[in-house]
């Protein structure tokens, strides 16, 4: 079977009320350190035109920002901008956000020096299409910077036992597969002169594997609605299934949970 622009259209609809539902944001502060870290050793310099491709609540544009870049934060879902844009006075940055597809940015060719993605474009059905988009809207000797969770790691292994029991559409590649060295040869083949990549560890820390369990079962959009979509009997099964794998991914140290999650950098040069 081919997947159509109608499917995509379709899925895409699905993906908006996923990660509208919970409460992204509290997943998301979790995990700035993986942008503050990426737009480090990305380099971003003061005054470059970054983009920050399916921002979400603007990790990586807000990172991007307190270097001195232009910033752009682009994605599809106006709940989450809205969030962003709390945190852009909050924290006191200034970038710009636009409601926009990864599929099909709303960008002329070589409008930016860096495009950016922390855990965000992974999730494009498409991942042809959105790997040209960000190459297209990148200019020449300009970067192309991603953080991906890895198909081998804790959120890879989360994301298989989300689909046993919610199962994501057919024909679709993994989102995970962009955390991997071969799938990004493949997407970019073409479109950058360089690609390094590098796999590195986030901690998600919790004072217990059920305190864990259930922020992400209550608050990430992904769990949440493969919970939501279960009867008392497979809630609860799913609720011991996500426990054990914490537990599996724990380092043991009494006291807390502390679960290393692997996610592939890659810094590409356009």
């Amino acid at each position: 079977m081919t997947t159509t622009a109608a499917d995509y259209d379709a899925i895409k609809r699905k993906q908006r009320a996923v990660w509208g539902s919970g409460d992204y944001a509290s997943i998301a502060t979790l995990i700035v350190p993986i942008a503050e870290d990426l737009c480090d050793r990305a380099r971003l310099r003061a005054d470059e035109r970054v983009l920050d491709v399916a921002c979400g609540t603007g990790n990586a544009a807000i990172a991007a920002a307190r270097r001195g870049c232009r910033v752009t934060g682009l994605d599809y879902v106006p709940a989450l901008l809205e969030r962003a844009a709390e945190r852009s006075r909050t924290e006191g940055v200034e970038f710009d956000l636009v409601e926009g597809d990864a599929e099909a940015l709303p960008f002329g060719d070589d409008e930016f020096d860096a495009v950016v993605s922390v855990v965000g474009v992974m999730f494009a059905p498409n991942q042809g299409a959105a790997a040209r988009e960000l190459a297209r809207v990148c200019r020449a000797g300009g970067k192309i910077v991603l953080a991906s969770w890895t198909p081998d790691g804790f959120i890879g292994d989360l994301f298989k036992l989300v689909g046993s029991y919610l199962p994501p559409p057919p024909n679709l590649s993994p989102p995970a597969l962009w955390g991997t060295r071969q799938r990004l040869v493949e997407l970019f083949s073409g479109e950058v002169r360089s690609l390094d990549t590098e796999r590195r560890v986030f901690r998600f820390q919790a004072p217990s594997a059920a305190a864990l369990a259930d922020l992400f079962l209550t608050r990430y959009g992904p769990t949440l609605k493969a919970w939501e979509a279960q009867d008392d009997r497979g809630r609860e099964a799913f609720r011991e299934d996500f426990i054990a794998l914490i537990a599996r991914y724990d380092d043991d140290e009494p006291g807390s949970v502390c679960v290393a999650s692997d996610y592939l950098e890659a810094i590409a040069v356009r």
